[in-house]
Protein backbone atom coordinates (compact mmCIF):
# COMPACT_ATOMS: atom_id res chain seq x y z
CA UNK A 1 0.00 0.00 0.00
CA UNK A 2 2.93 2.38 0.86
CA UNK A 3 4.16 1.91 -2.35
CA UNK A 4 1.12 2.81 -4.23
CA UNK A 5 0.50 5.79 -2.05
CA UNK A 6 4.18 6.83 -3.29
CA UNK A 7 3.13 6.37 -6.99
CA UNK A 8 0.42 8.45 -6.58
CA UNK A 9 2.11 11.27 -7.62
CA UNK A 10 3.09 11.97 -11.14
CA UNK A 11 5.95 14.02 -12.41
CA UNK A 12 4.43 17.16 -12.60
CA UNK A 13 2.92 16.77 -8.83
CA UNK A 14 6.38 16.39 -7.88
CA UNK A 15 7.43 19.26 -9.77
CA UNK A 16 4.59 21.43 -8.40
CA UNK A 17 5.33 20.20 -5.18
CA UNK A 18 9.29 21.87 -5.57
CA UNK A 19 8.22 24.62 -6.70
CA UNK A 20 5.90 25.36 -3.40
CA UNK A 21 8.69 24.50 -1.68
CA UNK A 22 10.92 26.83 -3.51
CA UNK A 23 8.70 29.70 -2.90
CA UNK A 24 8.01 29.12 0.71
CA UNK A 25 12.13 28.85 1.37
CA UNK A 26 12.72 32.15 -0.96
CA UNK A 27 9.60 34.11 0.59
CA UNK A 28 11.02 32.75 4.47
CA UNK A 29 14.54 34.07 3.20
CA UNK A 30 12.93 37.29 1.72
CA UNK A 31 11.02 38.18 5.25
CA UNK A 32 14.11 37.43 7.66
CA UNK A 33 15.86 39.38 5.25
CA UNK A 34 13.70 42.17 5.30
CA UNK A 35 13.63 42.06 9.66
CA UNK A 36 17.77 41.72 9.59
CA UNK A 37 18.15 44.87 7.38
CA UNK A 38 15.67 46.95 9.64
CA UNK A 39 17.63 45.51 12.80
CA UNK A 40 21.21 45.26 11.16
CA UNK A 41 23.08 48.86 12.97
CA UNK A 42 22.02 47.33 16.39
CA UNK A 43 23.18 43.94 15.20
CA UNK A 44 26.33 45.44 13.67
CA UNK A 45 26.92 47.49 16.51
CA UNK A 46 26.51 44.91 19.47
CA UNK A 47 27.57 41.20 17.44
CA UNK A 48 29.43 41.50 14.26
CA UNK A 49 31.71 44.42 15.87
CA UNK A 50 31.87 43.18 19.13
CA UNK A 51 35.02 41.00 18.83
CA UNK A 52 36.70 44.43 18.04
CA UNK A 53 36.75 46.06 21.16
CA UNK A 54 38.47 44.60 24.76
CA UNK A 55 35.12 43.82 26.41
CA UNK A 56 34.18 41.10 23.87
CA UNK A 57 33.10 37.96 26.37
CA UNK A 58 35.86 35.78 25.47
CA UNK A 59 38.07 37.90 26.05
CA UNK A 60 37.08 38.71 29.47
CA UNK A 61 36.57 35.12 29.99
CA UNK A 62 40.27 34.17 29.41
CA UNK A 63 41.39 37.46 31.62
CA UNK A 64 40.23 36.34 34.42
CA UNK A 65 41.31 32.79 33.63
CA UNK A 66 44.92 34.29 33.08
CA UNK A 67 44.41 35.62 36.35
CA UNK A 68 43.22 32.79 38.12
CA UNK A 69 46.19 30.59 36.84
CA UNK A 70 48.78 33.02 37.93
CA UNK A 71 47.13 32.92 41.34
CA UNK A 72 47.42 29.54 41.35
CA UNK A 73 51.05 29.38 40.62
CA UNK A 74 53.34 31.98 38.51
CA UNK A 75 54.89 29.09 36.26
CA UNK A 76 50.78 29.07 34.47
CA UNK A 77 51.28 32.00 33.01
CA UNK A 78 50.96 30.82 29.79
CA UNK A 79 48.36 32.39 28.00
CA UNK A 80 48.46 35.81 26.15
CA UNK A 81 47.50 39.17 27.45
CA UNK A 82 43.99 39.41 26.99
CA UNK A 83 43.69 41.91 29.77
CA UNK A 84 44.62 45.30 27.54
CA UNK A 85 41.59 47.52 27.76
CA UNK A 86 43.44 49.11 25.17
CA UNK A 87 42.23 46.94 22.64
CA UNK A 88 40.49 48.27 19.28
CA UNK A 89 40.50 47.47 15.72
CA UNK A 90 39.92 50.32 13.93
CA UNK A 91 37.51 49.38 11.03
CA UNK A 92 37.37 51.90 7.75
CA UNK A 93 35.94 52.31 4.19
CA UNK A 94 37.47 52.84 1.60
CA UNK A 95 34.72 52.45 -1.36
CA UNK A 96 31.85 54.45 -1.31
CA UNK A 97 28.93 51.78 -1.75
CA UNK A 98 30.82 49.50 0.74
CA UNK A 99 28.80 50.43 3.57
CA UNK A 100 25.29 49.99 2.25
CA UNK A 101 26.24 46.76 0.13
CA UNK A 102 27.27 45.12 3.28
CA UNK A 103 24.11 46.25 5.29
CA UNK A 104 22.29 44.29 2.18
CA UNK A 105 24.74 40.76 1.82
CA UNK A 106 25.56 40.87 5.63
CA UNK A 107 21.01 40.97 6.04
CA UNK A 108 20.93 37.79 3.85
CA UNK A 109 23.45 35.78 5.31
CA UNK A 110 21.73 36.44 8.80
CA UNK A 111 18.49 35.33 7.02
CA UNK A 112 20.05 32.53 5.81
CA UNK A 113 21.40 31.29 9.13
CA UNK A 114 18.20 31.86 11.08
CA UNK A 115 16.26 30.26 8.51
CA UNK A 116 18.19 26.98 8.51
CA UNK A 117 15.91 24.95 10.38
CA UNK A 118 13.27 25.92 8.30
CA UNK A 119 14.54 25.14 5.35
CA UNK A 120 15.89 21.97 7.02
CA UNK A 121 12.05 21.28 7.35
CA UNK A 122 10.99 22.09 3.75
CA UNK A 123 13.50 19.67 2.37
CA UNK A 124 13.06 17.37 4.74
CA UNK A 125 9.21 18.02 3.70
CA UNK A 126 9.33 17.43 0.23
CA UNK A 127 11.35 14.35 0.05
CA UNK A 128 9.89 12.16 3.39
CA UNK A 129 6.86 10.82 0.87
CA UNK A 130 9.70 8.78 -0.90
CA UNK A 131 10.99 7.10 2.12
CA UNK A 132 9.50 4.47 4.10
CA UNK A 133 8.72 4.85 7.98
CA UNK A 134 12.23 3.39 9.17
CA UNK A 135 13.87 5.75 6.65
CA UNK A 136 11.48 8.61 7.78
CA UNK A 137 12.86 7.72 11.66
CA UNK A 138 16.44 7.56 10.62
CA UNK A 139 16.44 11.43 8.44
CA UNK A 140 14.47 13.00 10.50
CA UNK A 141 17.27 12.44 13.14
CA UNK A 142 19.69 13.27 10.62
CA UNK A 143 17.96 16.77 9.61
CA UNK A 144 17.65 17.67 12.77
CA UNK A 145 21.46 16.50 14.42
CA UNK A 146 22.94 18.06 11.21
CA UNK A 147 20.86 21.57 12.31
CA UNK A 148 22.21 21.61 15.78
CA UNK A 149 25.58 20.86 14.62
CA UNK A 150 25.90 23.59 12.41
CA UNK A 151 24.59 26.46 14.83
CA UNK A 152 26.92 24.65 17.61
CA UNK A 153 29.57 25.13 14.54
CA UNK A 154 28.65 29.18 13.86
CA UNK A 155 28.86 29.45 17.60
CA UNK A 156 32.20 28.10 17.98
CA UNK A 157 33.05 30.41 14.98
CA UNK A 158 32.33 33.70 16.00
CA UNK A 159 32.96 33.07 20.27
CA UNK A 160 36.43 31.49 19.56
CA UNK A 161 37.87 30.90 16.08
CA UNK A 162 36.95 34.59 14.74
CA UNK A 163 37.62 36.33 17.91
CA UNK A 164 41.58 34.39 18.31
CA UNK A 165 42.08 34.77 14.83
CA UNK A 166 41.12 38.83 14.54
CA UNK A 167 43.23 39.59 17.96
CA UNK A 168 46.66 38.26 16.56
CA UNK A 169 46.25 39.61 12.87
CA UNK A 170 45.25 42.87 14.48
CA UNK A 171 48.05 43.18 16.85
CA UNK A 172 50.37 41.06 14.61
CA UNK A 173 53.22 44.27 14.06
CA UNK A 174 55.77 44.10 11.31
CA UNK A 175 57.36 47.45 11.85
CA UNK A 176 56.11 50.22 13.62
CA UNK A 177 55.69 52.50 11.18
CA UNK A 178 52.62 51.23 10.21
CA UNK A 179 49.16 51.80 11.16
CA UNK A 180 46.51 49.24 11.56
CA UNK A 181 43.63 49.80 9.87
CA UNK A 182 41.00 46.87 8.65
CA UNK A 183 38.74 47.66 5.64
CA UNK A 184 34.92 46.76 5.89
CA UNK A 185 35.27 44.36 3.27
CA UNK A 186 38.29 42.45 4.69
CA UNK A 187 36.48 42.60 8.09
CA UNK A 188 33.38 41.06 6.45
CA UNK A 189 34.56 38.44 4.39
CA UNK A 190 37.09 37.08 7.13
CA UNK A 191 34.07 37.22 9.57
CA UNK A 192 31.51 35.50 7.14
CA UNK A 193 34.54 33.12 5.97
CA UNK A 194 35.22 31.94 9.59
CA UNK A 195 31.83 31.69 11.10
CA UNK A 196 30.11 29.44 8.22
CA UNK A 197 33.16 27.21 7.69
CA UNK A 198 32.96 26.66 11.02
CA UNK A 199 29.22 25.95 10.46
CA UNK A 200 30.18 22.99 7.67
CA UNK A 201 33.04 21.93 9.66
CA UNK A 202 30.36 20.75 12.44
CA UNK A 203 28.47 18.82 9.75
CA UNK A 204 31.71 16.41 9.72
CA UNK A 205 29.76 13.36 11.52
CA UNK A 206 26.57 13.64 9.99
CA UNK A 207 28.62 13.31 6.53
CA UNK A 208 30.67 10.52 7.96
CA UNK A 209 26.69 9.00 8.96
CA UNK A 210 25.79 9.26 5.50
CA UNK A 211 29.26 7.45 4.07
CA UNK A 212 28.61 4.65 6.05
CA UNK A 213 25.37 3.90 5.54
CA UNK A 214 26.01 3.97 2.22
CA UNK A 215 28.84 1.30 2.68
CA UNK A 216 31.51 3.98 1.65
CA UNK A 217 33.19 4.39 4.89
CA UNK A 218 33.81 2.31 8.25
CA UNK A 219 35.07 3.29 11.59
CA UNK A 220 38.72 1.24 10.41
CA UNK A 221 39.40 4.18 8.20
CA UNK A 222 39.58 6.66 11.07
CA UNK A 223 41.64 4.29 13.34
CA UNK A 224 43.84 3.82 10.55
CA UNK A 225 44.75 7.55 9.54
CA UNK A 226 44.45 8.71 13.12
CA UNK A 227 47.89 10.35 13.26
CA UNK A 228 47.82 11.80 9.59
CA UNK A 229 44.44 13.24 10.49
CA UNK A 230 46.57 14.88 13.71
CA UNK A 231 48.85 16.37 11.59
CA UNK A 232 46.32 17.87 8.72
CA UNK A 233 44.32 19.17 11.29
CA UNK A 234 46.97 20.87 13.53
CA UNK A 235 47.86 22.33 10.17
CA UNK A 236 44.23 23.17 9.61
CA UNK A 237 44.10 24.92 12.81
CA UNK A 238 47.69 26.65 12.36
CA UNK A 239 46.42 28.01 9.05
CA UNK A 240 43.01 29.29 10.52
CA UNK A 241 44.62 30.84 13.29
CA UNK A 242 48.28 31.65 12.13
CA UNK A 243 49.40 32.42 15.94
CA UNK A 244 52.25 31.50 17.43
CA UNK A 245 51.29 30.58 20.95
CA UNK A 246 49.91 26.88 21.57
CA UNK A 247 46.84 28.25 23.28
CA UNK A 248 45.36 29.73 20.76
CA UNK A 249 46.24 26.79 18.53
CA UNK A 250 44.69 25.00 20.56
CA UNK A 251 41.36 26.75 20.75
CA UNK A 252 40.83 25.62 17.23
CA UNK A 253 42.73 22.26 16.79
CA UNK A 254 40.75 20.41 20.17
CA UNK A 255 37.17 20.97 18.80
CA UNK A 256 38.50 19.95 15.19
CA UNK A 257 39.46 16.94 16.75
CA UNK A 258 36.80 16.32 18.79
CA UNK A 259 34.61 16.09 15.42
CA UNK A 260 37.23 13.48 14.12
CA UNK A 261 36.62 11.48 16.82
CA UNK A 262 32.69 11.99 16.82
CA UNK A 263 33.09 11.00 13.30
CA UNK A 264 34.47 7.57 14.03
CA UNK A 265 31.85 6.96 16.49
CA UNK A 266 29.36 7.30 14.12
CA UNK A 267 30.09 5.20 11.44
CA UNK A 268 29.86 1.22 11.55
CA UNK A 269 32.55 -0.75 12.46
CA UNK A 270 34.55 -2.57 9.47
CA UNK A 271 32.82 -5.62 8.01
CA UNK A 272 34.70 -8.74 9.66
CA UNK A 273 36.03 -10.88 6.77
CA UNK A 274 35.17 -14.39 6.87
CA UNK A 275 37.68 -17.10 6.35
CA UNK A 276 38.09 -18.85 3.42
CA UNK A 277 37.01 -22.53 3.33
CA UNK A 278 40.92 -23.40 1.96
CA UNK A 279 42.44 -21.49 4.89
CA UNK A 280 40.05 -23.23 7.48
CA UNK A 281 40.97 -27.38 5.71
CA UNK A 282 44.84 -25.77 6.19
CA UNK A 283 43.88 -24.72 9.88
CA UNK A 284 42.54 -28.08 10.17
CA UNK A 285 45.32 -30.29 8.29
Amino acid sequence: MEELEQDEMSFWDHLEELRWTLFRSILALFVFAIGSFAFMRDIFNHVITAPCRSDFILYQWLCELNQWMINVSPWLDVLPDFCNDDFHVEIINIKLASQFFTHMTTSFWLALVLTFPYLMYEVWKFISPALYENEKRNIRWVFFFGTIMFFFGCAVGYFMVFPMTLRFLATYQLSPDIKEQVSLDSYMDNFLMLIFVMGIVFEMPLVSWLLSKLGLLHRGFFHKYRRHAIVGLLVAAAFITPSSDPFTLSVVFFPLYGLYELSAFFVRKPPVEEPDEEDEEENEG
